[in-house]
């Protein structure tokens, strides 16, 4: 298998009460929400790389243990190729989703410029 060359810039994890998880984020922990959709989910970046908060079961792709790890890299089609189909749970133009071994989800995301 090629080497594809992931860059880390965020996870996601999944909350019962959002709007608590939100709070603890922004009070508890300094942050300051840069995108959200209520009812849905809340984004903070934090520099190294962002930690977004979701409600449990928006999401189309479920996590075995609620969470998402978020890497870009430079050619999606390549890393896809170079991983193989057989890891792969959901692909979009833009975006890919894999389960590791335990079920835990990676989200390819091809980067930008």
């Amino acid at each position: 298998m090629g080497r594809i060359r992931a860059r880390f810039v965020g996870v996601e994890l999944y909350f019962e009460n959002l709007e608590r998880a939100k709070t603890f984020y922004q009070e508890t922990m300094g942050l300051e929400v840069s995108d959200e959709q209520v009812g849905h989910h809340a984004k903070f970046d934090s520099g190294a790389g962002f930690v977004c908060l979701e409600r449990k079961g928006a999401e189309s792709y479920p996590s075995k243990y609620k969470a998402v790890l978020f890497f870009e890299v430079l050619d999606l089609k390549s890393a896809i190729a170079a991983i193989g189909q057989d890891w792969l749970v959901q692909i979009e133009d833009t975006w890919a989703v894999l389960h590791d071994p335990e079920g835990h989800n990676i989200l390819l995301l091809q980067r930008s410029a």
